[in-house]
């Protein structure tokens, strides 16, 4: 059977486009984040006084604040997941070139070897698409649970001002 290690260098291509892609949307998450966060710091002298009046609105402060850290935990954890898998020396493993192989000559050495057998290749090529595929798994997994608890923040937020508009139009209730 005839490889096209084309096919190889494409996949870890697309895969390196995936990484990009969920780091984007994590940094956007995040973005948001920071700009709900920054107003709501700049004006915690002025609302602390409506926060502070209420249990109802004290509850759903606290509760937006959870959902909060807890989507920019994800976030952070989108661009340093933690994967533990143990493979042989890989040549195309950005940190056993460095590391693995001893000095320059001999990872070129070593690079060359693997180059120069297309089974050997294939293999190392093989094992990257496995562990950036892992790597993609986790991150867009860390970017779903940012998004989820970003919307659950929002909507914290929302019922927060929903019942402060509540109870300033309906005081007596």
């Amino acid at each position: 059977m005839i490889h096209d290690p084309n096919n190889y260098w494409e996949q870890l291509e697309r895969l390196e486009k995936l990484i990009r892609a969920s780091e984007l949307k994590a940094g956007v998450i995040f973005s948001f984040h920071s700009l709900i966060l920054g107003l709501f710091i700049d004006r915690l002298e002025q609302l602390q006084p409506i926060f502070t009046s209420n249990w109802v609105l004290i509850v759903l402060s606290i509760l937006w604040m959870l959902s909060l850290l807890l989507s920019i935990y994800y976030c952070f954890k989108c661009f340093k997941p933690q994967i533990e898998v143990e493979y042989d020396p890989n040549v195309f493993f950005f940190r056993d070139a460095v590391f693995a192989f001893g000095s320059v000559e001999e990872y070129t050495k070593r690079l060359m070897e693997i180059c120069s057998s297309e089974d050997e290749m294939f293999v190392q090529l093989s094992h990257q698409i496995h562990i950036e595929s892992k790597i993609i798994d986790q991150k867009f997994k860390s970017v779903h649970q940012a998004i989820k608890y970003f919307g659950l923040s929002l909507i914290f937020v929302v019922a927060s001002v929903g019942f402060w508009i509540f109870t300033i139009t309906f005081p007596h209730l």
